[in-house]
């Protein structure tokens, strides 16, 4: 296996190559341990109660669950992590089209699907001219779909349900999957799902310890300004810290990763409060059941709607996103030897 790109898609001997990968899943193991833990001595001490205690085991154990689905794909090659956020980009979209009526406009739903397979077809061949063009072609394709039933009466709304589902689940989604295209894509990747990941559990955190003013009662009543403030200073101090661990040049300066840090925070609770937002307009409270204590898959992942394309434009002014390895390896069309 010589060429770098059959190497990063699928060779997974590198996979701790790089020195911050093994702290990573080292310390992420420790933490669920610690987590354990700490949840166990509270109840034990009588700081919780049945159903706080409940509630606090079901989340660790479906991060339990989740962690290792995460980090299996992400240490077997770039390949197999593309591949598991297409699939991820289609169930979240499954719930968002159940969540919304979707799911009824089958026909414009694979149009919808086939419009964000483009966009993970030019995301897997590094074919950057593509991939831009996707983002413009696929809400083409999403409109003209909207055709196929000759009735304008419902056109508005079936196509625009489309076309936002298209850049929430293709275009976002794939903006992270692009980051499989660089050398360094494991630590691109882990950073940033750490820190999307725990802005959400500072949130949980300081706005359960210092939380009285809500932040938006009508959209998502749990949210303080305490959980939202305290969530960017912690995420903003997390990337600082582990920030020159991944990066180096001008990125890794720490005004550099404090703007980093922040616009992952701000980001991420934003396209939680998108999908709340969708949540109270639509009147129900979770987006699925398959992660207890969560939610939906969507309920989990909401924070990369808007985290997802802030992270791959930043790094990418900064770092460049796989600039050293061949273009097009799959279509051969500019690919190098």
């Amino acid at each position: 296996m010589t060429h770098p790109a059959l190497t990063r898609l699928f060779d997974p001997r590198g996979a701790f190559a790089d020195p911050f990968v093994g702290w990573f899943v080292a310390g992420v193991l420790a933490l669920l341990g610690i987590g354990y833990a700490v949840t166990f001595a509270l109840h034990a001490a009588g700081k919780t109660g049945p159903a706080r205690h409940q509630e606090l085991r079901l989340r660790l154990h479906s991060w339990a669950v989740i962690i290792p689905i995460l980090l299996v794909p992400l240490l077997l090659g770039a390949f197999w992590i593309i591949l598991g956020l297409f699939v991820l980009s289609l169930f979240c979209y499954r719930e968002f089209a159940r969540l919304t009526g979707q799911f009824r406009n089958f026909r414009l739903s694979l149009w919808t699907v086939g419009a964000m397979a483009l966009v993970y077809f030019a995301v897997l061949d590094k074919w950057f001219g593509l991939f831009a063009a996707s983002q413009v072609l696929g809400v083409v394709l999403i409109a003209a779909g909207g055709l196929y039933v000759d009735q304008p009466k419902g056109y508005l709304q079936r196509v625009a349900l489309g076309v936002v589902s298209f850049l929430f689940f293709g275009v976002s989604f794939g903006h992270v999957a692009y980051l499989g295209n660089d050398p360094a894509f494991r630590p691109l990747l882990l950073l940033f799902f750490l820190a999307v990941e725990l802005n959400d559990v500072f949130g949980y955190v300081f706005g359960n310890l210092f939380g009285k003013r809500k932040l938006c009662p009508n959209t998502s009543p749990g949210k303080t300004w305490a959980g939202s403030i305290g969530a960017v200073a912690a995420t903003s101090l997390l990337v600082l810290a582990l920030g020159p661990f991944v990066f180096s040049g001008p990125l890794a300066s720490p005004l550099s990763l404090l703007t980093l840090g922040l616009m992952l925070s701000v980001s991420g609770q934003l396209g939680d409060l998108v999908m709340s937002s969708v949540k109270r307009d639509i009147g129900v409270k979770d987006t699925g059941h398959v992660i207890p204590g969560h939610g939906g898959l969507l309920d989990r992942f909401d924070s990369i709607l808007l985290a997802g394309p802030a992270y791959f434009h930043y790094v990418n002014y900064f770092h460049g996103i796989g600039v050293t390895e061949p273009e097009q390896w799959l279509t051969g069309l500019s690919a190098a030897p």
